[in-house]
């Protein structure tokens, strides 16, 4: 018997919880293919969509961006995947190509670009339909909900670790979840110092960043022993920077990795002097994602996480919005 529902988490408005609903499967365009989920990870971005500051979403939206699942049905167009690959649906679900920034190879930066879970349905949900080129196509070894964080934890940190000289070894990464603790694996096997930042007297994240090999672990308001010549900022909190820019060598950069941040306050100039750097970080690239992949063939990482059963939405994300989650917080889908 063919089946024409699905369930799946959706938001209605900032600030109201997810509603568990039954709603139909989305048929492929022409250029998409049709995913059955078997994990979405909960992303701090997805918190950022809900609460509102990410303020204009699709009404009414599932959310979810990190999306581990197979493909059951393709668009007429797609030849690059086929029935029953297993894929990985990234935040950045569809570009123009025609815009002056994805004529310069900056796709991150498209001006008509499309989100997965904020202006696109996402994976909060047993299904999904997604642009076929902006999947990845993935080995068998990611066939497991541990896999869904990579999605956008593990890619966004990719991205904003790359945008450091390589010659860096003290790097400093402030906020320490679901991005920090893929990331410090990455470096430490490529054999970077991390000190690991999280809140004051966050013991809890604190040990967790030295069981990881964290060369340093303190609070935010905390002086490192030793200069860092880059910094990489998770968390969404602006008073972080000049607090990261006072522990910076000369020459040194401070990577913003989130999507949403709180007011950064005023600092002297004396903390930026000395050609320090801050910037941003903006979505991802398609080639990030293959890099990311590529690279982790030779890395081995493994991901940390806490599994929810779909229902179990609202309750995954008010803990990760208190910081009670060790790692990463990932839907699991029921198998119809």
């Amino acid at each position: 018997m063919k089946i024409s529902a699905m369930q799946a988490m959706v938001f209605e408005g900032a600030g109201k919880p997810l509603g568990l609903r039954q709603v139909p499967i989305p048929a492929p365009g022409d250029d998409q293919v049709l995913i059955k989920i078997i994990a979405c990870g909960i992303c701090r971005t997805d918190l950022h969509v809900l609460d509102g500051e990410l303020a204009s979403p699709k009404f009414p939206l599932i959310p979810g961006h990190e999306i581990i699942g197979t493909v059951v049905s393709i668009g007429k167009n797609v030849r690059n995947i086929k029935e029953n690959d297993l894929v990985g649906v990234p935040w950045l679900g569809y570009t123009c190509g025609t815009c002056k920034y994805c004529r310069q190879d900056k796709e991150n930066l498209c001006e008509n670009a499309k989100f997965t879970g904020y202006t696109l349905d996402g994976g909060y949900a047993q299904y999904t339909v997604a642009f076929s080129k902006y999947c990845f196509k993935l080995s068998g070894q990611y066939h497991n909900p541990e896999s869904a964080p990579l999605l956008c934890a593990g890619l966004i940190g990719f991205r904003s670790y790359h945008m450091i000289d390589p010659k860096a070894v003290n790097i400093g990464m402030y906020g320490f979840g679901a991005a920090a603790h893929i990331l410090i694996q990455i470096a430490r096997a490529q054999n970077k110092k991390v000190f690991a930042f999280t809140r004051d007297g966050d013991s809890k994240s604190q040990s967790f960043a030295r069981e990881l090999g964290a060369h340093w672990v303190g609070g935010s308001s905390d002086v490192p022993p030793e200069k860092l010549e880059a910094a990489i900022i998770f968390a969404p909190a602006g008073e972080l920077v000049p607090k990261a820019l006072k522990n910076l060598d000369k020459g040194g950069e401070v990577i913003c990795g989130g999507i949403h941040m709180s007011q950064i306050p005023a600092f002297s100039y004396d903390l930026l002097w000395e050609e320090r750097v801050i910037r941003s970080v903006a979505n991802l690239t398609r080639k990030d994602g293959l890099n990311f992949f590529d690279l982790l063939t030779s890395i081995n990482v493994h991901t940390q996480t806490e599994l929810f059963r779909l229902s179990q939405a609202n309750e995954a994300i008010a803990k990760l919005r208190k910081g009670e989650i060790k790692g990463a917080a990932v839907l699991v889908m029921d198998q119809d």
